[in-house]
């Protein structure tokens, strides 16, 4: 299994799917890494040579990716300072609920939780 980034990425995948593996990288992204280190896009990921895997891990360290630590940090930071402006988008999150103005009326179950019940509610 190929190492890259601090991540395990699976040898039985297509190279640009495996990429995906690491947060931060996309499909996009990874087709691109790919078209500029002249990758076969159909080759698996445990069929590329060492030197390949190496210009692989080179690419992405360059520092026009943002990938995994940097680019969680930098999330976290953002949502605490939309949090402490105490913006619409900062009170959405802080409570848990969604930010992008979904209906929260009957959806909504993945970000509020599972339902409770709610004593003496009739049906």
């Amino acid at each position: 299994m190929a190492r890259i980034a601090g991540v395990n990425v699976p040898d039985n995948k297509r190279v640009p799917i495996a990429l995906t593996y690491v947060y931060g990288i996309g499909r996009t992204t990874a087709f691109k890494i790919c078209e500029k280190l002249n990758i076969d896009v159909q080759s698996r990921m445990g069929q590329i040579d060492d030197d390949t895997l190496n210009a692989i891990r080179a690419e992405i360290d360059t520092d026009s990716y943002k990938i995994e630590g940097d680019l969680r940090r930098e999330v976290s930071i953002n949502i605490k300072r939309l949090m402490d402006m105490k913006c619409y988008r900062g009170l959405r999150h802080r409570n848990g609920l969604p930010v992008r103005g979904q209906n929260t009326r009957v959806n909504a179950r993945t970000r509020k939780g599972p339902a409770r019940p709610i004593a003496g509610k009739k049906k």
